[in-house]
Formats: structure tokens, C-alpha cells, sequence
């Protein structure tokens, strides 16, 4: 009994069985913890202290390179033990590179240089091992290692190129990862990740864009993120002279005026950029919330020169050395305003000349000067109003103060509510600038309604819709409509008393 536990005794003492043990414990925690870069980083310290305690008392000294034992498996041993010790302390500084050295602001995609400094790392830790285990002479290693060097980098030359081209950027960082860069070549995307060679782009159109390091360094890139995620765009319009430049810049100031995807502040601006015989070029500059917003902000951009500038009676030039035959006017062969206001707007689209023509003649033409308040919040307006000219905001005031919802623009419409509902309005409709509105009284809408009774579910779309886009405005809890828009067409047809046509 005394005998078996002199032998545990002595294998627990014996410092080969500890050094096994804590390699042993060494690799099962890393298992454990696979991918927590901090844990990782208590283990490398409590490995390498319990490894110098280890060495330390048995007279083992890993920085030196004398060893006193004749026993040959003994000096392999101390030697194995050795580098292990140096191996040790360089996975201590390389996880604390890790965890501690955020050169990134998103490490995990763009760490180049913190590779750089743990491999700086490792490479001191191999020529230690070179140094106190093998008691070989550093220098001379390395000098005879010089002409592998170059043949190594002639036949790396293009990939070394790379490498050093992502450190100098890295080092440089004109750009971050999340960043929106255009390369010289038309390249835009924004940057996933940055490794030792290529730099990873995810272009508009979802697909990764990579690019090697080498030819961002020699490239000029643009940076379309900046400081912050506030993008800035310009649209370029060219217009026929038949109207004074004066009027054609105050109009494209409505445009800006009634976009509702760009920012008001900063303030956007319009400037004619040039002027000769066949066109009044116009340049409007506006910023947008983000980068994503700049296609949206575009195409509401130029939906609304088209009606501001129909609304105006300006038309827009063809381009430069540009021959084309321009389409009639559909409202030519009736001049009206009214008319040619139906005529723009799809919700009559489908209208017979005759229904046109008759609602035409119904509708009445009112103006309202800026700041004028054309209906307040929680009016049931009855009749439906067109925007001819100008911008409406539609504001809700509440016990936050006024918060601005929309705005609209010629070819809008808005009191539906009442007219199809008998709803109230749930915010104030006021004139931004001076606006000129088509009033379609609820008996003549219904009049037509009668002989078009498809008419109750196009308007019941519409409300829906702008519903939908307003539902972020709450009433005691709930939305201004909550109907469907088949149940709304069918409330609809019920208050003007419309019966619905059965399909043959």
C-alpha cells in the first residue's frame, strides 16, 4: 500500500508528468472556449505563469541557454519545455493584441495590422527558440537566410505587393470598414472587409466586388461616407428658354420645397450651371439621410420637376445634339386647366372624354397665399382638392408641438377623407408656398361615380394608401382609417349610393 503511493507520489512530483498535464489542459481549454478572444487570453496567462513556476522550480531558465544535464532525455525534455515556455509568453502578447488593440472600428472584418503585429510577434518568439534552445547564432542565420529571402520575394513579388499596398492603407485608412468608397474605374461599393491582399466591396447590386490592395493604392478613391452618414447628390436639369431663367430657378426651389425624402437642413439649392440658345441647365444639390436614400430621393426628385414644371408651363429641353419628335400634349385638343389637370392625375385615367369633360366643367379654381391655412385638423372637408400649383404641408399639432407629416405637390390630392368617409381631417392642411387648388364638390364626384361605379374602389386604393403611408399618425390609440380597401370601397359605394356591377 505504502509502495503504490510512493508511486502516485513520484509521478505527481515528477515534472515531465506536469508539463504533459498542462499542455494537456492547455489544448482542452482552447477547445472550450473556441472563439472568445478574452477567455482565450486568461488561459495563454494562466498557462504561462503555471508553465514558468514549473521551470523556475526545477531550476530550469528558459531565457539562458546552459543546460547541465548529461541525461539526454532529460535535455530534450528541458528543451521541448523551453520553446514551449517562449511559444507560451508569444500567444500571451498576440491575445492581448487581440483583445486589447482595436485598430478597427470593426475588428473581425479589417484586422491586417493586428495580424501584422501578432505575426511580428511569433517571428521573435521562432528566432528566441533559435537563440536560448538551440544556442545557434541568430545573426548569422539570418544573413545566410538573406538570399532565399530575395528569390522567395521575386517569386512573391505581386502578392508581397499587395500585402505592403493593405498596410500602407491600413496605416493611411482612407477608408473604414462600412465605409461606401468609389474606385477610379467606376467601382462603388461599400467595404465588407479588408485582408492581406484584396480589399472585399458589396456593390448596389448585392454582389462582392473584390478588389486587389495593390490597385486601390495606386488608384483615387473616393470616400462617399465622410464624417458621418449624410450623402450628398445633385440632379441636372435642362429646360427649354421659352421661360425666363428666373422663373425656371424658382420653380426647381418648389421641387426641393416639396420633396419629402431629402433633408431640410442642411438647406438644398438651386444654381444655372449654364444657358445658350437651346436649353436653361439646372443644377439642384440636396442631401439625403444616408447613402441608400440616394436612388429613392432621386426618382421623387425628378417626378416632381415633371409636375412643377408642367404645373409652370415649362418644358424640358432634349439633350445636347439630341433630334426627337415630342409626343402631343393629351390635352391639347382641350387647352383647359382643369382638363389637362384630370389628364395627369391615373386615379381619372380611366374616364370617358365625356365624364372628363363633365367633371372638368365642375371643377373651381382657388387660391391661397403662403401660410394660409386651407383646412384645419379635425375639419370634414367636402370636396376633393387637386393641387394645381405650389406646395401643401399637411401638419398635425398636438401636445409635442407641430410635427410636419407630408407635403404635396401639383397632381396631389387630399380631403378624401371626408368626401368618401365623412372622416375628419386628423392634420391641418397649409399652404407652404402660394398654391392654386381644383375643388371637386362631393355631388359632382358622385355624379360620376353613378356612371363609373369602378371609380369607389380606385379612391378607396388611394385612401388606403395614404393611410398606410400616414400611420404613424395615432387617434386616441388608433389610426385615422383602419378599413381594408375592399371594405372601404364597399362604406364608399354605400354613402353615395352606388350600387356595385356584377361581371357578366
Amino acid at each position: 500500500m505504502e509502495a503504490g503511493l510512493d508511486t502516485i507520489v513520484h509521478i505527481a512530483g515528477d515534472p515531465i508528468s506536469q508539463f504533459v498535464t498542462l499542455v494537456l489542459l492547455l489544448v482542452l481549454a482552447r477547445i472550450i472556449v473556441q472563439g472568445k478572444a478574452t477567455d482565450r487570453f486568461l488561459i495563454h496567462i494562466g498557462f504561462f505563469v503555471l508553465l514558468t513556476i514549473l521551470l523556475v522550480g526545477h531550476d530550469v531558465a528558459p531565457w539562458t541557454t546552459v543546460i547541465d544535464d548529461e541525461d539526454l532525455p532529460h535535455r530534450m525534455f528541458i528543451g521541448i519545455a523551453k520553446a514551449t515556455w517562449w511559444a507560451g509568453g508569444a500567444m500571451v502578447i498576440a491575445s492581448s493584441v487581440r483583445v486589447y488593440l482595436i485598430i478597427e472600428r470593426k475588428p473581425r472584418e479589417g484586422r491586417l495590422l493586428q495580424d501584422l503585429l501578432v505575426a511580428i510577434i511569433y517571428i521573435g518568439a521562432a528566432l528566441s527558440i533559435i537563440a536560448f534552445v538551440f544556442d545557434l547564432p541568430v545573426r548569422t542565420l539570418i544573413a545566410t537566410s538573406g538570399v532565399f529571402a530575395i528569390v522567395l520575394g521575386l517569386a512573391l513579388q505581386s502578392t508581397l505587393n499587395d500585402v505592403f499596398s493593405g498596410i500602407a492603407l491600413n496605416l493611411g485608412r482612407p477608408y473604414s470598414v462600412g465605409d461606401w468608397i468609389e474606385v477610379e474605374g467606376g467601382v462603388r461599393g461599400q467595404v465588407v472587409e479588408t485582408n492581406w491582399r484584396s480589399t472585399h466591396l458589396l456593390n448596389d447590386a448585392n454582389d462582392l466586388v473584390i478588389v486587389p490592395n495593390s490597385a486601390l493604392a495606386k488608384a483615387t478613391l473616393t470616400n462617399l461616407t465622410g464624417g458621418d452618414a449624410i450623402h450628398g447628390s445633385k440632379v441636372v436639369i435642362r429646360a427649354l428658354p421659352s421661360k425666363s431663367p428666373a422663373l425656371i430657378e424658382e420653380t426647381m426651389r418648389t421641387v426641393l420645397l416639396s420633396a419629402n425624402s431629402i433633408l431640410k437642413s442642411p438647406p438644398p439649392s438651386v444654381s444655372i450651371t449654364a444657358l445658350d440658345g437651346s436649353a436653361v441647365e439646372v443644377e439642384l444639390s440636396f442631401k439625403v439621410s444616408s447613402l441608400g436614400q440616394t436612388g429613392v430621393a432621386k426618382n421623387e426628385i425628378f417626378d416632381l420637376v415633371y409636375r412643377h414644371a408642367k404645373a409652370a408651363g415649362i418644358q424640358l429641353s432634349l439633350a445636347p445634339n439630341a433630334s426627337a419628335v415630342m409626343n402631343p400634349d393629351p390635352g391639347s385638343k382641350h387647352p383647359g386647366t382643369p382638363w389637362r389637370l384630370l389628364t395627369s392625375i391615373p386615379l381619372f385615367s380611366t374616364l370617358t372624354e365625356d365624364e372628363m369633360e363633365a367633371l372638368a366643367n365642375s371643377m373651381e379654381r382657388l387660391a391661397f397665399k403662403k401660410g394660409v391655412v386651407i383646412a384645419p385638423q379635425d375639419a370634414s372637408m367636402t370636396s376633393l382638392m387637386i393641387v394645381r400649383s405650389g406646395v401643401v404641408t399637411i401638419e398635425r399639432v398636438s401636445d409635442h408641438g407641430r410635427e410636419e407629416l407630408t407635403r404635396l405637390a401639383p397632381g396631389d390630392l387630399f380631403g378624401e377623407r371626408g368626401v368618401l368617409m365623412g372622416a375628419p381631417e386628423p392634420a391641418t392642411m397649409r399652404a407652404l408656398t402660394f398654391v392654386v387648388v381644383y375643388e371637386i364638390s362631393k355631388e359632382h364626384l358622385a355624379s360620376v361615380m353613378h356612371q363609373r361605379p369602378s371609380l369607389a374602389e380606385e379612391l378607396s386604393q388611394l385612401l388606403a394608401k395614404r393611410v398606410e403611408t400616414e400611420e404613424h399618425l395615432k387617434i386616441d390609440g388608433r389610426s385615422a382609417v383602419e378599413d381594408h380597401p375592399v371594405s372601404l370601397a364597399a362604406r364608399i359605394r354605400h354613402l353615395f349610393g352606388v350600387q356595385q356591377r356584377s361581371i357578366p
